[in-house]
């Protein structure tokens, strides 16, 4: 499950712009996502072969060039597709658990602490 959550994640923060690795990885961990080198990079890789992302190289300043990876066409039509399936398991669950109200993560996590 949480693969899966990585990589709609992956897609999500790709969908605003161009991304590396390193960027990729500050903004899983910025969303209290703990995520490693080891475990972004054969998700990248995934899926890329499965042309959701395209790669270019760009010069950097301090050090080698750096590989920005970019949504294609098909990946924005995956994004989608998850964002919908997202919203729906959203709702499920909130059946499921009888919830009344709709989820509020930062009054409930207060609630929790």
């Amino acid at each position: 499950m949480r693969k899966g959550i990585l990589e709609y994640c992956i897609l999500a923060i790709l969908s605003r712009g161009a991304s590396y690795a390193p960027r990729i990885i500050s903004e899983l961990k910025e969303a209290e996502m703990i995520v490693v080198e080891g475990t972004l990079y054969p998700i990248l890789t995934r899926q890329k072969n499965a042309g959701l992302l395209t790669y270019r190289w760009e010069e950097s300043p301090q050090g080698p060039p750096r590989k920005f990876y970019s949504l294609t066409d098909k990946g924005r039509t995956v994004l989608r597709q998850l964002d919908f399936a997202w919203e729906e398991l959203v709702k499920q669950i909130a059946t499921i658990r009888g919830d009344k109200e709709e989820f509020n993560p930062e009054s409930d996590r207060k609630q929790i602490d």
